[in-house]
Order: structure tokens, then C-alpha cells, then sequence
């Protein structure tokens, strides 16, 4: 009956069956051609989260009204984007259950169930952060290591293969990204003392097509970083979606921490490529270039925020840039091209370094580490910001980041062994700012709060800043129209002018909210969605 519903649902809105669900490469590459659609995790390749659709604009957008609710049977965060493909869209409950829906009216057609084997519990539970698609097929990394092909129409699998050892630690937590003829993921598990790496797989058959470790192995550049065989178990885990540059033919992708986390004595050095962001050749998975954020890091300041692409003037030339808000408190402009570091500067409040040095490499302060006593430190355990998304509005030209500011951790250090399958992180910090369910009304300003900021990329300069009264893991969406929508923990999704930061709307979402919002448009109409606990909510204007 779903598959028939869904068929009635394209001969009404007069689809070429044949057509419809065909998204060629072309079409992702060119995604602000259809700002109908939100075909990839952070809507172009480009990972700018910004939509050209302006029919909801400052002055109308209080007259948002909701839509529709999914609600998704799983107590796990929500915390996937979904993609929005001719009409139909599409999601992951987690863990690992696809949901296609009518984008008008959440109507579901279909929904596939994925059973996970046996399973780790990564640090921040059992969920999945979205899919991909390429043609009429459907992607999804899994909890328990998969990588899981389906057919967009019926839900049926098509393939199924084995990325990596589940017992082991190892875990799919982030949408995957497709660049040609594969689909590029990365594998979560850092705490459990694995060795990450990146792969990529044919579209077509599921068949491993290169290997790229983000910890380099005996005899391999970047091994001697590493003390002894500590590189063996050294972390570098992924959990957030790669850019793609097609111009220079680059894909780019943020790596997690080193482990064990808060205890560096067995790991002397560098500890590549923890906390760098890695330039590779998608076509061979070849290293082309890295920029490490935080050497030796003793913090778990991972580095698994979304690498945002932009072309822009830069000291009087055309320059292709990176801009990175990182977990360390830290704002970096990289070369995208060739990796160097052309400016950085804090963002948010931060004591464990003094600055950064003319290579963009941070100048430590001593003593700011875990001890066995325990260490206070900015930012604490959870960041500056996290894996959530920031946005860049070419229309702005500004750059939004999803911040926590004043908020620190005691980070203490015990020593840790190694067995496989079982947390490697060496102690947990405790934060003094309380997370997850706190008295917000009670909370004093100097004991940290979350914010969406809004820079100049160009000097990292704040332009404005919205306060909330508690944390934040949602994203930023910006739209032509000079909107801002975002939320946080209070529950609330809001509306900010995008030029000053100005509330303009908002809604009790009746729960935390803890992921990209988007906007696509159907028949003309534009809609936006977030995920808030675990309910995807859909909004349009009152007509």
C-alpha cells in the first residue's frame, strides 16, 4: 500500500516516473540551481548551508505557521538533516530507520528498518546525522559499521557492506558524502581506541575503492608524531560530513581527537592527523594536504566541524578559502587550495592558549592540561562549538557559528589501558557549567551560555550576537532573504535577522534542538524544517 500511495503521490504531481528520484552528480554539484531541493547534508557540496529560496522574508516570517510533525520513534537525539528530493523527503530515526515522507504533508510512504548487529555506544549515543543520494539510491552509514544502499522509491536494500569491526569500537554517525561514483564516509570511535580512517565505496556495487587512516602507519610520514605503537589505538575518529571542491578536485574532512583523550603520556608528539582537517583526492584517496588545529591535544578539542567553502577577495585578490570556527575557541581562514594558514583569532573565551603563532599554530599556556588534581580550562569539554553546523551568506558576507561561550571544564588525567571494545579515554572532565536538563532560569551569565555569532571572515571580527539562556547544538541555515534560522537547548527555534542578529520570530519546539534547519520549496511554496527531540517539524507561511 506505501509503494502504491507513493505512486498516486507522482502521477498527481505529474512526475516522470523515469526521471523522478534521478539525481546525477551534475545536479548536486549544481544544487543552488534547484534551492527547491536540499540534496546533500549541508546543502552544496560547498557545506555552506545557505538557500537562494527569499519567499519567507524579515517582514513575514511571523507569520510561520507549523505545518506538519513526524514523530520519530526512537528516545536517541534527532539529530539528522534530511534531504529533499522533488517533493519527497527524506530522514534517519535513529538509529537507523529511513523515512520517506511526503514534503508537504509528512505523509510517510515507506520506511526501511535496519537491525544493527552487535553495536558500540559512541560518546554521544546511538545516532545518525543523515543520508546521501546519488541517481535513484539512498546511502546511510550505520551504528554498527555498515554502509547501507537503498532504492529512493521502495526503501528496499539494494547492498550492504562491512566498513569496519563493530566490537571494536567502530561506528557510522554522519551522512555520507558522494563525489562521482563513490560515497565517501569516515568512521567514528575515537574513545574506544581505534584507528579512523576514511573510505570510499562504488556507488553501484559497494566494492571499497580506496582507504585513507587518518593515524599514518609504521614507516609512513606522520607515524614518527606518534610515541611507540600508540598510533595503533590513537583515535582520529570522524563524525561529521566532508566538503567537496570540484574546481581543484579536493574533498575535505575534520578529524576527531587523539586518544586516549585526557591523558597525552603515552602518545608524545604531534599526533597526526588528529584534530586536522585533511585535503584529499577523491579519486585515490591521496593526502594532498594538512593543517593541524591542536597538536598533542590533551582536551578532546576534535576537529570534526563542517569545512565551509568560499570564494572571496582576499587583500585585494580572488582567493579560494576555508573558514573553520573550531572546537578549541579559535577562528581559521586556511587556503583551500594549498592548506596555509592566513588568519585566526578566538572566538570565544579561552585560556589554554595565548594565540597563534605566524603558521596558525597555537602558542600553549603552561599548565592549562588535565592533572591528577583536575585543571580548569576554556573551553571546556564540549567547545567553543561543536559538530553542529555554522553558515556563510554570500549575501552578508558574513560567517554564523553555533558558540558556547564562558563555559569551562575541570579536565583531570588518569592513566588508561588499552582493551579492545572498551572506552580508552582516560578519565572523564566534569564541567562547571550543568548540561542537559539545567535550572536555565538560574543560571548566571558568567557561567556560560550558548550563542549564534555572527564575524567578518575576513578578521574574524564579531559583527553581532544573539544569547541564549542555555547551550546550544543546533546549526545554522541563512537564507537570500537575510534570515537566520537556528535553536538550542531551551527548546525554541528561532528567526534572527541575518545582518543584526535582530529575533524576529520564534516557537516552543518542545524539546532541544540539535540539528541543521533547511528550506526547500514545493508547487512555489517555501517551507522550513528542524528536528527538535525527537520530532522533525515542518513550517511555512499562513496562507
Amino acid at each position: 500500500m506505501k509503494r502504491r500511495a507513493l505512486l498516486i503521490f507522482w502521477l498527481a504531481a505529474g512526475m516522470n516516473l523515469a526521471a523522478w528520484g534521478q539525481v546525477s552528480f551534475d545536479r548536486i554539484l549544481a544544487a543552488g540551481n534547484e534551492p527547491q531541493n536540499w540534496l546533500t547534508y549541508s546543502g552544496s557540496t560547498m557545506s555552506q548551508r545557505y538557500s537562494t529560496l527569499n519567499q519567507i522574508t524579515p517582514e513575514n516570517v511571523k507569520n510561520l505557521e507549523l505545518q506538519w510533525m513526524f514523530q520519530a520513534r526512537s528516545l536517541e537525539k534527532f539529530e539528522a538533516t534530511p534531504l529533499v528530493v522533488d517533493g519527497i523527503l527524506y530522514t534517519v530515526q535513529a538509529p537507523n530507520n529511513v523515512v520517506a515522507l511526503d514534503a508537504v504533508t509528512g505523509r510517510v510512504f515507506w520506511t526501511y528498518a535496519y537491525v544493527p548487529e552487535r553495536a558500540a555506544r559512541p560518546c554521544c549515543g546511538q545516532v545518525n546525522r543523515g543520508l546521501a543520494i546519488l541517481g535513484d539510491t539512498l546511502f546511510m552509514g550505520t551504528i554498527d559499521a555498515h554502509l547501507v544502499a537503498l532504492d529512493a522509491k521502495s526503501g528496499k536494500p539494494i547492498w550492504n557492506v562491512t566498513v569496519a569491526k563493530a566490537a571494536g569500537g567502530y561506528a557510522l554517525t554522519h551522512a555520507p558524502l558522494v563525489i562521482k561514483d563513490k560515497v565517501i564516509v569516515g568512521t567514528a570511535g575515537g574513545e574506544y581506541g581505534i584507528r579512523g580512517f576514511i573510505a570510499a565505496y562504488d556507488v553501484k556495487t559497494g566494492k571499497e575503492a580506496w582507504r585513507f587512516y587518518t593515524i599514518p602507519g609504521k614507516g609512513e610520514p606522520g607515524n614518527e608524531t606518534w610515541k611507540g605503537d600508540s598510533w595503533q589505538h590513537g583515535g582520529a575518529s570522524v563524525w561529521v560530513t566532508g566538503s567537496y571542491d570540484p574546481a581543484l578536485n579536493l574533498t575535505y574532512w575534520g578529524i576527531g581527537n587523539p586518544g586516549p583523550d585526557w591523558n597525552g603520556d603515552e602518545r608524545d608528539g604531534d599526533n597526526l592527523y588528529s584534530d586536522c582537517v585533511v585535503a584529499l583526492d577523491p579519486d585515490t584517496g591521496k593526502l594532498k594536504w594538512y593543517f593541524q588545529f591542536t597538536p598533542h591535544d590533551t582536551l578532546d578539542y576534535d576537529s570534526v566541524q563542517v569545512p565551509v567553502l568560499a570564494d572571496m577577495e582576499w587583500q585585494g585578490q580572488s582567493r579560494k578559502v576555508m573558514l573553520w570556527a573550531n572546537r578549541n575557541g579559535f577562528y581559521y581562514v586556511l587556503d583551500r587550495t594549498t592548506g596555509k594558514f592566513l588568519t585566526g583569532k578566538p572566538f570565544s573565551t579561552v585560556n589554554w592558549a595565548k594565540g597563534l603563532d605566524e603558521s596558525g599554530r597555537p602558542m600553549k599556556v603552561k599548565g592549562m592540561e588535565p592533572t591528577a588534581e583536575g585543571q580548569q580550562v576554556y573551553p571546556g569539554v564540549q567547545g567553543a562549538t561543536n559538530w553542529y553546523s555554522p553558515s556563510y551568506s554570500p549575501r552578508t558576507g558574513l560567517f554564523y557559528i553555533p558558540s558556547w561561550d564562558k563555559y569551562s571544564s575541570v579536565f583531570v588525567k588518569v592513566p588508561t589501558d588499552y582493551t579492545e571494545g572498551r572506552r580508552y579515554v582516560g578519565t572523564s572532565p566534569r564541567s562547571v557549567v550543568g548540561l542537559q536538563g539545567a535550572a536555565v532560569n538560574q543560571r548566571k551569565e558568567e557561567e556560560g551560555y550558548g550563542a549564534i555569532r555572527a564575524i567578518d571572515p575576513k578578521t574574524g571580527e564579531q559583527k553581532w550576537e544573539f544569547k541564549m539562556l542555555d547551550v546550544t547544538d543546533a546549526g545554522v541555515l541563512t537564507t537570500a532573504s537575510d534570515l537566520l534560522f537556528s535553536g538550542g537547548r531551551e527548546g525554541y527555534f528561532y528567526a534572527l535577522d541575518g545582518r543584526n542578529g535582530e529575533l524576529l520570530w520564534k516557537a516552543n519546539v518542545g524539546g532541544g534542538v540539535a540539528s541543521g534547519p533547511i528550506s526547500y520549496a514545493v508547487n512555489g511554496r517555501q517551507y522550513i524544517s528542524v528536528t527538535a527531540g525527537s520530532s522533525l517539524l515542518v513550517y511555512a507561511l499562513k496562507q
